[in-house]
């Protein structure tokens, strides 16, 4: 209760008022009545002394008068006690008395004396003698007293009730000064805390910058000029800081534009959506009530869109289009502009928005560009009430534009870039057609579809004649072109059903789905008659003609899975190029048993290799782009059978259906781990992992182990994922990445823009790198959408920031081209081939830098 007190009085204004006027008031009054009390007193005092001297004065001369009469004694003695009785209060004692020498002396020499024993004055006269003395008393002789008059006078208790009198009187004008002060203090802090309330309320709806602006001060009034005064230099203080604050907040906005650059997948699925939540949150600092893009699609031809915050007003529409289109026909290098019709977008529903021109005209800044940037962005424009303010906060706008601009230009790039890359990942680029990974899903698909059920289709494989001739002889822009033709002209010969792909080079494939063996055989006639009648016509007047071999699979009745049917039709279509080429091959029962018996023997030799430890580590060197220095190594497996190196892709795939990959992977990981120990290699090692291997689950656990055992940091380890292999065991595959990554482990896509889930995969896990598909790389000198496919992915991956490196680097021109992409690695036979021993982290590989 007393610490409340204290507070209130000393931390409330208040309470501070009325403290500090009732400590003056008692200061004041406490000094004024101790000084009065003993000014007082000390007068009364005085004055009773004196009038007391006078009548011990007068007693002592009224004795002496009657000692000298006839029967002074007796006279003397009457005399006193008339004294006595007339100041009984006063007067304690009236005696005669003698003296002794010493006193006879002092009074001789001093006359009277006045002796203070406590509350007590005695005065003492002398008493003179004459001759009628000396008869009585014959010690009186010569001029000395013989006796003395002695008075005695008891101070009066006046002052002690003056005393009482006056505290009484301090008392009261005390509780008066109590009252006083406090009616003074209420009244004078009411005034104060009015306004100070007003202003708290104000203070405390100032929740955003707008707040800010519209706060107003000038009408608080404290009462009391000085504080009046002060608070004036705060109000002007506050309005030079309006300024000030709005520019910081548009600066943090500015700020958090920039941290947007950071684009992720989720932004790229819709671009307008993310432009649209940017108009909300410009919403948080600013009213803005629209925001616009302009994009340029073509030569001539630009596309203009606004988004709005919330749904305009016809009128409103009508009056910024008109605005708009007046701005960008003003402007110098946009006057012969073609403008597709303006697209209008709402980012919430949940309002309305009416604007008149001039609101337009006053608050729509727009920044246009002579030179698109990136993703075709030409300009950008915001309609915000900020701009109506002064030159400072419409130079920050123009800054936040920029910085839009460049955001904007950024998310619609990468958007179509994603978009482009979706449709290669499954589209071949050249053709249009479905790409080899398509391909092998289609086909496993159809397997799927005809095992629940007792249906049949067949597999067409097509391979051109001569292609190679028409390469050579008239270039590789001759032959992109002759394939084109190709495709087209299979897309008219087969069923509206079929699914055709393009396998790689000039391999072609069709499902026929629902097909037996003599519906496969017609639609095989159909598309080597449709080739019989092709002309592709040079300008220099030659004209090519295009011959194919195909075979012909069924399933089930030459194989039970795609692997197995695939390998059969691919069979047939080496039977019909040995036949004399331009042929059709389907298989008989001696074929299919001699194709059987060849994959039985691969079998067999995949198993002897196993059990004899024949994996062999082969390691291909990863170099920098621009200086050629070796930091990469990606671990190639081989199998080493009585001398002969076994590649990889003879065996891979029968190794994945026989479930030994899994062994082999971990053979092949612990030779190489050991080769690196041996070498003391401090560079990085791609290992790739087959699906196989992801679905054991002490795999990670024993590369963790022979990591440990050799010295290796986890660092140095990316495991490389084909995408298309580990699309159907995504969950397991999450699982396996992100127990890597929390190891310390890396991880890379292979093959990327090969398979739609590639996409996927740089969304939903951790990608250190991406390896671009051998296939775009092999091409970009030759052909431009194999180099904007390349281009699109290293703009991607810059983006997301994620390195990438280019396979099949196979010559010196693609180099550099991929330099000029901003390739970081490449890989290739131009840069080394695979090889048993590793190059020293920091080589620089001889002549094969950009």
């Amino acid at each position: 209760m007393l610490r409340r007190v204290l507070t209130y009085l000393t931390q409330t204004l208040r309470g501070f008022v009325f403290s500090s006027t009732m400590l003056v008031a008692v200061l004041a009054f406490s000094g004024a009545a101790l000084s009065a009390t003993l000014l007082y007193e000390h007068l009364l005092d005085r004055q009773a002394r004196e009038t007391f001297a006078q009548i011990a004065h007068q007693a002592s001369l009224a004795v002496q008068g009657a000692l000298h009469e006839k029967d002074g004694h007796r006279e003397a003695g009457q005399l006193l006690a008339t004294f006595r009785q007339v100041f009984p209060q006063n007067l304690d004692a009236i005696r005669i008395q003698a003296v002794d020498d010493e006193t006879a002396q002092q009074l001789e020499s001093e006359g009277v004396l006045v002796e203070q024993r406590g509350e007590m004055l005695r005065y003492t006269y002398p008493l003179s003698h004459s001759e009628k003395c000396r008869g009585c008393h014959r010690q009186a002789a010569g001029e000395r007293p013989f006796g003395a008059v002695v008075v005695d006078y008891a101070r009066p208790r006046l002052a002690d009730q003056s005393r009482l009198h006056y505290i009484a009187l301090f008392i009261g004008l005390g509780a008066l000064a109590l009252l006083t002060s406090l009616a003074v203090s209420l009244s004078s802090t009411r005034k104060i805390r009015r306004s100070l309330d007003l202003l708290a309320t104000r203070v405390e709806e100032v929740n955003s910058i707008r707040d800010v602006e519209r706060l107003q001060l000038h009408d608080v009034d404290f009462g009391f000029r000085e504080l009046n005064e002060t608070f004036t230099h705060v109000s002007q203080l506050v309005q030079r800081l309006k300024g000030v604050a709005v520019d910081r907040d548009i600066l943090e906005f500015e700020i958090s534009l920039l941290e947007k650059l950071i684009i992720t997948t989720n932004v790229v699925k819709d671009w307008r959506a993310f432009i649209k939540n940017l108009l909300v949150e410009i919403n948080q600092i600013v009213d803005a009530y629209a925001l616009v893009t302009i994009f340029k699609i073509d030569e001539e031809a630009y596309e203009c869109e606004v988004f709005w915050r919330y749904p305009p007003s016809a009128t409103t529409q009508r009056l910024f289009e008109a605005v708009l289109r007046r701005r960008l026909e003003e402007t110098p290098f946009m006057a012969e502009a073609i403008f597709l019709p303006i697209v209008h977008n709402l980012a919430d529903e949940n309002g309305s928005i009416e604007l008149d021109e001039r609101e337009i005209e006053l608050q729509t800044k727009s920044l246009v560009l002579e030179t698109p940037r990136i993703g075709g962005i030409a300009g950008i424009g915001l309609q915000t009430t900020l701009l109506a303010s002064d030159n400072v906060r419409k130079m920050v706008i123009g800054s936040i534009l920029t910085a839009m601009l460049n955001l904007v230009g950024s998310v619609k790039a990468i958007y179509k870039y994603t978009k482009d890359l979706e449709h290669y990942a499954t589209r071949d680029p050249l053709t249009g057609l479905y790409n080899q990974r398509m391909f092998w899903e289609l086909l496993a698909s159809e397997e799927k579809r005809v095992h629940r059920g007792e249906e049949s289709f067949a597999l067409v494989v097509i391979d051109l004649d001569n292609f190679k001739r028409v390469n050579d002889g008239y270039g590789h822009h001759v032959g992109d072109t002759f394939l084109q033709r190709v495709a087209e002209t299979l897309k008219k010969a087969v069923r509206e059903a079929d699914q055709l792909a393009r396998y790689g080079g000039d391999e072609f494939c069709v499902i026929l789905p629902l097909a037996d063996e003599a519906e496969a055989h017609g639609v095989a006639r159909r598309i080597a008659d449709a080739l019989d009648a092709f002309l592709f016509d040079l300008p220099n007047g030659v004209s090519l003609k295009a011959t194919a071999s195909i075979g012909i699979a069924v399933y089930p009745q030459h194989g039970k899975t795609p692997k197995d049917i695939f390998l059969i039709a691919d069979n047939m279509m080496y039977k019909a190029k040995r036949s004399g080429k331009n042929a059709i091959a389907a298989p008989d029962d001696d074929e299919l048993a001699e194709a059987f018996r060849k994959q039985a023997e691969k079998m067999a030799m995949i198993q002897r290799a196993v059990d004899q430890k024949r994996i062999v580590p082969y390691f291909q060197p990863i170099c920098v782009v621009g200086d050629g220095k070796v930091e990469i190594h990606e671990l190639l497996m081989r199998i080493d059978i009585d001398g002969r190196i076994v590649p990889a892709g003879e065996f891979i795939a029968e190794a994945e259906r026989m479930g030994l990959v899994h062994e082999m992977d971990y053979q092949l990981i612990e030779k190489a781990f050991v080769r690196v120990r041996e070498e003391n290699y401090r560079g990085m090692l791609f290992i790739n992992l087959s699906p196989k291997s992801l679905i054991i689950g002490e795999f990670v656990g024993k590369v963790r182990q022979l990591a440990e055992l050799h010295g290796i940091e986890p660092g140095q380890i990316v495991f490389e994922i084909t995408e298309r292999e580990t699309v159907s065991n995504l969950a397991v595959l999450e699982t396996f990445v992100l127990e890597l990554k929390e190891q310390g482990f890396c991880f890379a896509i292979d093959d990327f823009g090969s398979g739609y889930s590639s996409f996927h995969y740089i969304k939903h896990f951790p990608v250190d790198f991406i390896k671009i598909e051998g296939e775009f790389v092999r091409n970009i000198v030759d052909d431009e959408v194999y180099r904007a496919f390349v281009k699109s992915i290293a703009t991607l991956a810059r983006e997301l920031k994620m390195r990438t490196i280019a396979e099949f680097v196979e010559n010196r021109e693609i180099l550099v081209e991929l330099q000029a992409f901003g390739i970081d690695y490449a890989q290739g036979y131009y840069l080394g081939r695979p090889r048993t021993a590793l190059h020293p982290a920091g080589t620089h590989l001889p002549g094969e830098s950009a």
